[in-house]
């Protein structure tokens, strides 16, 4: 699975990230009253934006090979961006009508990076595809 992803790397990782964080971005730029409901409560909203950021983000900074800095800690450099995005998001957000930047949003966004940062671990570490993980002994 790994292998196919970093095979297409450009259309299933990169694009996808470049939209969602687009939407994400207008999502969070629109006057309250111009934002769909989905029947979820706010904080949840929050969460799994972030979660869907931060899987993207880790998987993007994974397979990039322009900034090794970036791709040896890709989990931690992921976490780090999207909660520095999330305070960003927030601040962004007491300038939007309808809107209010909270710090219970920014704490829920951070969760959300935390999640996704550990459910890309496990998962590349249940497949042994965590870098360095096969190639330890035991």
């Amino acid at each position: 699975m790994f292998e196919y992803l970093e095979k297409r790397k450009v259309i299933l990782i990169y694009i996808p990230l470049i939209i969602y964080w687009s939407l994400l971005i207008i999502g969070t730029t629109l006057p309250a009253t111009d934002v769909p409901s989905f029947g979820v409560g706010d904080k949840f909203k929050h969460l799994g934006a972030y979660f869907g950021l931060t899987v993207l983000l880790s998987f993007t900074l994974h397979y990039q090979n322009k900034y090794l800095f970036l791709k040896k800690y890709f989990l931690t450099s992921a976490l780090i961006i999207t909660s520095f995005y999330g305070i960003l998001d927030e601040l962004h957000q007491k300038f939007i009508p309808g809107r209010s930047g909270e710090f219970l949003d920014w704490v829920a966004d951070a969760v959300g990076a935390l999640l996704g940062t550990l459910f890309v671990y496990f998962l590349m570490k249940s497949t042994n595809h965590y870098p360095g993980f096969a190639n330890k002994t035991e």
